[in-house]
C-alpha cells in the first residue's frame, strides 16, 4: 500500500504562484501513474493534471499553459507547478496513484491510492 503525502499549498494572490509536492512512500513510485485532482467547496472533484511512468502528461483545459505536472523518480515526488494562479483554482488539490501494470486514466474512479490534500487559496 502506497502512502501519498501533498504539500505546498498555501494562500496566494491573483496571478501568483505556487509548486505542490506529492511524496510517495516507496521506491517505485516512478513505475506508477500519478494525477493531480482538486475538489472547490460545493462541486465534486475534477481532473487538473496527469503523469505517467514514461513522464507523458495531460492537462486540463482549465489549466493548460499554466500548470505543469513533473516528477523526480529520485526522490519518489510528483509536483505541480502551478503561475498565473486565479481566484476559481481555489481548491483542495488531491494527488493519487494507479496500481502497477494500469494504463494512463484521467478519470477520478481510476486510481486506487490518494493523498489527504493540501488546500490552495488563490484571493482576488
Amino acid at each position: 500500500q502506497v502512502q501519498l503525502v501533498e504539500s505546498g499549498g498555501g494562500l496566494v494572490q491573483a496571478g501568483g504562484s505556487l509548486r505542490l509536492s506529492c511524496e510517495a512512500s516507496e521506491s517505485i513510485f516512478s513505475r506508477r501513474h500519478v494525477g493531480w485532482f482538486r475538489q472547490a467547496p460545493g462541486k465534486e472533484r475534477e481532473s487538473v493534471a496527469h503523469i505517467s511512468w514514461r513522464g507523458d502528461t495531460y492537462y486540463a483545459d482549465s489549466v493548460k499553459g499554466r500548470f505543469t505536472i513533473s516528477r523526480d523518480n529520485a526522490k519518489n515526488t510528483v509536483f505541480l507547478e502551478m503561475i498565473s494562479l486565479k481566484p476559481e483554482d481555489t481548491a483542495v488539490y488531491y494527488c493519487a496513484a494507479r496500481k502497477l501494470g494500469a494504463t494512463m486514466e484521467t478519470r477520478e474512479s481510476a486510481y486506487e491510492y490518494w493523498g489527504r490534500g493540501t488546500q490552495v487559496t488563490v484571493s482576488s
